[in-house]
C-alpha cells in the first residue's frame, strides 16, 4: 500500500510518499535524491525500486526536497538538505511506528548529502550509496581526461571521424587544452581538493574532504554501487584514490561495494534497476543488526 502524506520543514511543506511493505518491520529505507530532480527518478528509479523493496516487506519513504517537485520554498543545494532529510525521517516513524533502523539511500549528490547527515542522527544505521557526487574542477578534468578523451583517442570511431572531417582537430585540441589547464592547479596545489581545515582565508574545505570525514564518523555498514559507464562514478575512484583523507574508507569492513561495468549514471536499464534492488534486498538482509543507537533521538540536529 503506498500513501502521500505532507510534512513541514523550514516553514514549508514536503510532499512524501509511504510504501507501507511489512507489517512489525523494525528496518525502513528513506530514498534520498540526487538533483535537481523529485521522487520518482530518472526512468521511474525511485519508485520502481521503492515498490520492489515494499513487496519484499520493507517499508520505504520517498520525498521531494523543499523546492522541488510537489514541494513548496525555494530549492535546496543538496548540502543544505540536512533539514529536509530529518523531517523526512520524522515524518517517516512517525508514520511506520514499528520501524527503529532507517537505512539512507541516495543516488548522485543524493548520496553525498546522505553520507554528510548520517553520522548526525543516530536512527540512520545503514547507507546504501549509488555513484556519490565528489565534484571538484580537478577531479572532473582528470575524468574526463581519464575515461573520455584517452577513450576517444583509442576508438576507431574517433579516427574515422578525423578522416571523414566530421571531428575538427583545432576544437578537440581547444576543448582539451581548457582541460589540462583545470587539471594542472591539482598537481600544483593538492590544496585545491585536500586539506586539514578551513583556510587562512575561512573557505569551506573541499567537498571530497568533508564526505570522507562523514564516512569515518558515521560508525554503520555501507554498500557501494558504482556505475561503469559514469563520469560521476570514474570522478569518485579518481578522487579516492589521491585524496588523503579518503584511505583505507573503502576497505573498511563494513563497506561493501558492488560494480556494475556496463551501466550508466542513473541505472536506465531494467537489467540494471533489479540488479541494484537485488543488491539491495541481498545487503539489508545479510548486513546484521548493528548496534541499537539507544534513543531514537538525534545526536544533533
Amino acid at each position: 500500500m503506498e500513501r502521500a502524506l505532507v510534512f513541514p520543514a523550514e516553514g514549508e511543506r514536503l510532499l512524501g510518499i509511504l510504501h507501507e511493505g511489512a507489517s512489525g518491520a523494525v528496518q525502513g529505507v528513506l530514498v534520498v535524491v540526487g538533483g535537481p530532480q523529485y521522487r520518482v527518478g530518472s526512468h521511474r528509479q525511485f519508485l520502481l525500486l521503492a515498490r520492489h523493496l515494499a513487496r519484499q516487506g520493507i517499508p520505504v519513504f520517498r520525498f521531494d526536497y523543499r523546492g522541488m517537485g510537489d514541494s513548496s520554498g525555494a530549492q535546496t543545494d543538496f548540502e543544505d538538505a540536512g533539514q529536509d532529510i530529518c523531517q523526512a525521517i520524522d515524518a517517516f516513524l512517525e508514520q511506520a511506528p514499528t520501524v527503529r533502523e532507517v537505512v539512507i539511500w541516495g543516488l548522485c549528490d543524493g548520496a553525498s548529502a546522505a553520507t554528510i547527515y548520517a553520522a548526525r542522527d543516530r536512527r540512520v544505521t545503514g547507507l546504501v550509496l549509488l555513484n556519490p557526487w565528489l565534484r571538484t574542477k580537478q577531479g572532473l578534468a582528470r575524468a574526463f581526461l581519464r575515461h573520455y578523451y584517452l577513450r576517444r583517442l583509442l576508438s576507431a570511431e574517433f579516427w574515422q571521424g578525423l578522416l571523414r572531417g566530421s571531428i575538427k582537430p583545432a576544437a578537440s585540441a581547444r576543448s582539451l587544452w581548457q582541460i589540462l589547464q583545470r587539471q594542472l592547479p591539482g598537481k600544483l596545489d593538492k590544496r585545491s581538493e585536500s586539506n586539514s581545515g578551513i583556510s587562512s582565508s575561512g573557505a569551506v574545505r573541499p567537498l571530497p574532504v568533508r564526505v570522507a570525514e562523514a564516512w569515518r564518523t558515521f560508525q554503520g555498514p555501507i554498500l557501494l554501487i558504482l556505475s561503469g559507464e559514469d563520469l560521476i562514478a570514474a570522478e569518485f575512484t579518481d578522487t579516492v584514490a589521491r585524496v588523503p583523507e579518503w584511505e583505507g574508507l573503502l576497505t573498511m569492513e563494513r563497506v561493501t561495494r558492488r560494480d556494475l561495468p556496463e551501466a550508466n549514471h542513473t541505472f536506465s536499464r531494467k537489467i540494471w534497476r533489479d540488479q541494484v534492488a537485488a543488491w539491495t534486498i541481498e545487503w539489508l538482509e545479510h548486513r546484521g543488526s548493528p548496534p541499537h543507537p539507544g534513543p531514537d533521538r538525534l545526536a544533533d540536529r
